[in-house]
């Protein structure tokens, strides 16, 4: 069995591992990204043509880091020659006197986000079919828009390779040995490095198992739901119709959220943001449609220009924290071995920033940000949801 060094192992490729290793590659340093299934897959939790990214969240420390991360995605689009992303505003609806939309409100203004208030006298001229409802406020976070996700990867991946990475898809590890080098096998090889960087998304538990740490996550499937117009147009991103964050619905406690329509022609993107417990590895077992007849309640109600039945249903997984936070921080007991886990369903438009954060990590750096809502240690205390 071949043993081949490195200065840095990531294991995971997608967008957290793909993004980390293009900073390690970056910064001159000899990096392996390693991925058990051969690429591209749709196995995990960074395929799909889009994602929302957004300003719009509860906590300033959220708002302040995506400062940066807009910047971080401007700067792979210039190097990339590449458009990962495209403005087409946030609206973001809830109750005026909920616990949620107030906050959204407030972050957003005391982070001085350019922001819209929408009156609800004014909301049709300005959303059109699309059912305000009562006692709900609205607003446009106008920074937010949809990125490419699918295309973000690849290009993220192909930097990363034309800074000399190296990336090794098809590779299961099978052990992990901690110490001052670290061994990674493979059922195709061993290699040994310095510093390691765990990014396995849904198998992550299963990975640190061979470092002797256990991460309270729990994996779900979300059902990835596509609603046909009755009008083809009427909620494309061609004509500006924004993404949105229903915030408090009536028909659920967890927020709904919808992207225009775009990657399927006529078809739109809405969603419900918890999904059921599944195995990663056998995620077609579980077969729980409880959140599309949610949907289908929410969309007959309030968007009464989508059919309220799904025409395109894909699946997608999710790994939460308890308290939605993700986590990146280093190993309690191996300081060379960094997690980026949890991203709870919010992560992916973090993917250059938490890729840069997690660089700094495994190079022994001060990291950029604070840390500490990122922290292992936390789960030892009371928790705290992000969404």
């Amino acid at each position: 069995m071949s043993l081949q060094e490195y200065d840095c192992i990531v294991i995971g490729a997608g967008i957290q591992g793909s993004c980390t290793a293009y900073y390690l590659a970056k910064n001159n340093q000899k990096t392996l990204l390693l991925e058990q299934f051969v690429l591209p897959h749709a196995r995990g939790s960074s395929h799909g043509q889009t994602r929302i990214i957004r300003k719009a969240y509860d906590e300033d420390y959220y708002v302040r880091m995506m400062d940066e991360s807009y910047r971080l995605w401007a700067e792979l689009e210039k190097e990339a020659g590449v458009k990962l992303h495209s403005r087409t505003g946030l609206l973001v609806l809830g109750p005026e006197n909920g616990r949620d939309y107030p906050r959204y409100k407030q972050t957003l203004q005391r982070s001085r986000v350019p922001t819209v208030l929408l009156r609800r006298e004014e909301f049709s001229q300005h959303i059109p079919n699309f059912n305000l409802t009562d006692g709900d406020g609205a607003l446009v976070d106008t920074t937010a828009g949809v990125l490419y996700a699918d295309k973000a990867l690849r290009t993220i991946q192909r930097l990363f390779q034309l800074r000399g990475g190296e990336i090794k898809d098809g590779q299961k590890v099978s052990d992990i040995s901690p110490g001052p080098v670290v061994t990674v096998t493979t059922a195709t090889g061993a290699y040994r490095t310095k510093s390691l960087v765990i990014t396995a998304g849904p198998w992550v538990n299963s990975l640190l198992a061979f470092t002797g740490l256990g991460l309270p996550l729990k994996v779900e499937k979300i059902n990835v739901c596509y609603w046909r117009e009755k009008v083809p147009g009427s909620y494309s991103i061609h004509k500006r119709f924004p993404c949105f964050i229903q915030v408090e619905p009536l028909e659920s406690k967890h927020h709904i959220y919808g992207l225009p329509s775009n990657e399927y022609p006529g078809l739109m993107k809405v969603c419900y943001h918890v999904g059921k417990d599944t195995d990663p590895d056998e995620r077609d077992r579980q077969t729980d449609r409880s959140d599309i007849e949610i949907l289908q309640r929410y969309i007959s109600r309030c968007m009464p220009g989508l059919v309220p039945v799904p025409a395109v249903v894909e699946s997608c997984l999710y790994t939460t924290t308890p308290d939605t936070h993700f986590v990146l921080d280093r190993h309690p007991t191996h300081s060379n071995i960094v997690i980026g886990a949890g991203f709870s369903g919010h992560g992916f438009k973090f993917g250059p920033l938490v890729g840069k954060i997690l660089y700094e990590l495994s190079m022994g750096q001060v990291p950029s940000h604070d840390l500490t809502p990122f922290k292992i240690s936390r789960f030892q205390g009371p928790s705290k949801s992000a969404l």
